[in-house]
């Protein structure tokens, strides 16, 4: 039996299983919302590849995504007080055909 001191958060006990600890690569994401949720998929696009699947999605409350984003910023603040800006390029256009051929009329 654990022992709680008062004022103290339990601790929450998470496991990660051997695939999901290997980690996906992805070099994009697509977020949408809706009234309720937060939708983002994550997509690893390669150049030349007319098509790309998504590799995996989240779905989050509208508070829970709020809890992220700031989660994300956090870490990114530390990680660029260590390591120095993260240098950010120009906006990159992404052609709608990911790297297939040019649609034409």
């Amino acid at each position: 039996m654990s022992e709680t001191i008062p004022g103290q958060q339990p601790q929450l006990n998470i496991e990660i299983g051997e695939e999901v600890a290997e980690g996906t690569y992805a070099n994009l994401a697509v977020i949408t919302h809706s009234h309720s949720e937060f939708v983002i998929d994550f997509i690893n696009v390669m150049p030349g590849t007319p098509k790309s699947k998504v590799k995996s999605r989240i779905i989050f409350t509208p508070m829970h995504a709020k809890r992220f984003m700031r989660a994300l910023q956090e870490n990114i603040d530390r990680y660029e007080k260590a390591n120095g800006q993260i240098k950010d390029i120009e906006q990159v256009e992404i052609p709608l055909n990911f790297g297939g051929p040019s649609a034409q009329a």
